[in-house]
């Protein structure tokens, strides 16, 4: 199998490339543009790997596309490639609209293309597998409700509305062109190599450094948890013994409040990082309240029942197991966490490039 995945430098490309990488003898062919999110770091034995190939190309150029098809002829597209941080989006929503839905279109329009093209054989192996995200269901209002594959789309924030604009885009190229198409729906993701503006790294670095520990609003917005080597596993069953056309949710079993996922973090840090900044007494003094998030949904929560059911995949790691082996990594691996925060990962790839 070559499998071709965009946005494999990201967080859970990253972690898909290194789960194929180790436990299979597919051939990857990474197609991401290395944006700020993008880190070659995060695949640390994947340039030794002659299974590997990185192309450095944006999914919205259609003749770069067009050409990585052509000479790597792969067939599976895991399609990952997206603008995701929910903040920047309310700050700049231009860049989600080009990423999330023009780049979706492109890759959905060159990947029919190739496909058309494909002698029979090999159209019958081919996938187009969407990776999306809980938040384009919006917002569960009950305490025991779950989100399924058929939940109706709400999407709250201009990244949530460009996902689901996106799915939206996969499910018709699929009916109106017979493009064989898997979608995945997950929830929160954490883990290493995790970019240190999502919550749960930012929290744990800004409390190495003494920093305060911001909590959008009362800190009360429920949020189900999946450690991203989990979905990894998750991604690479589906893309393989899913039927084409479905859609399944890959969710944690991990329902927590944001004040308690940050109340977890000072707890490990104080068993694993004892030795404090100077003027902190507990991890815990650090923390504070800030404005709430404008449209900031209350809480997400998927029932993986339908890939538990079909496929037989349950995650590995419960929260605190997986929060645990997170925080230990960071705590192990300063250097990379530094070289993201100073942009040193950047100024090198830039320098290589030009």
């Amino acid at each position: 199998m070559n499998i071709l995945i965009t946005g494999g430098a990201g967080f859970i490309g990253s972690a898909l490339i290194r789960h194929i990488l180790s436990t299979t003898d597919f051939a990857v062919v990474n197609v991401d543009v290395l944006s700020y999110a993008g880190n070659v770091e995060s695949l640390p034995l994947a340039s030794a790997n002659p299974k590997y190939s990185l192309e450095v190309a944006d999914i919205c150029d259609a003749s770069a596309l067009r050409d990585i098809f052509l000479r790597h002829k792969p067939n599976v597209i895991m399609h990952l490639a997206a603008e995701s941080h929910v903040d920047r989006s309310i700050d700049g929503p231009g860049e989600f609209i080009k990423t999330n839905i023009v780049g979706t279109y492109t890759l959905l329009e060159q990947s029919r293309e190739y496909h058309q093209n494909m002698d029979s054989e090999r159209k019958s192996q081919f996938r187009f597998h969407h990776i999306s995200t809980d938040e384009v269901y919006g917002d569960l209002h009950g305490t025991n409700d779950l989100f399924t594959e058929t939940t109706a789309y709400d999407p709250s924030s201009p990244y949530s509305a460009s996902k689901a604009s996106s799915d939206h885009l996969v499910r018709a190229w699929s009916r109106t062109y017979g493009l064989p198409v898997v979608i995945t729906n997950c929830s929160n993701n954490y883990g290493p190599y995790h970019f240190p503006e999502k919550l749960i790294p930012h929290i744990i670095l800004n409390a190495l450094e003494g920093k305060s520990l911001p909590i959008y609003g009362n800190g009360k917005q429920i949020r189900d948890w999946l450690y991203v080597d989990d979905h990894a596993t998750a991604l690479l069953q589906v893309v393989t013994e899913g039927r084409i056309g479905e859609t399944y949710n890959i969710g944690g079993h991990n329902e927590k409040q944001n004040i308690e996922v940050v109340n977890c973090i000072c707890e490990l840090l104080e068993e694993l990082a004892p030795a404090k900044p100077a003027g902190v007494s507990h991890y815990r003094d650090l923390v504070c309240f800030v404005k709430d998030r404008p449209g900031h949904d209350g809480r997400y929560a998927i029932d993986s029942s339908k890939i538990e059911r079909e496929l037989g995949w349950l995650p590995d790691e419960t929260f605190e197991s997986g929060l645990r082996k997170t925080v230990q990594w960071y705590l192990d691996n300063k250097d990379w966490s530094e070289r993201v925060l100073s942009g040193a990962y950047q100024m090198e790839r830039l320098g290589g490039l030009s």
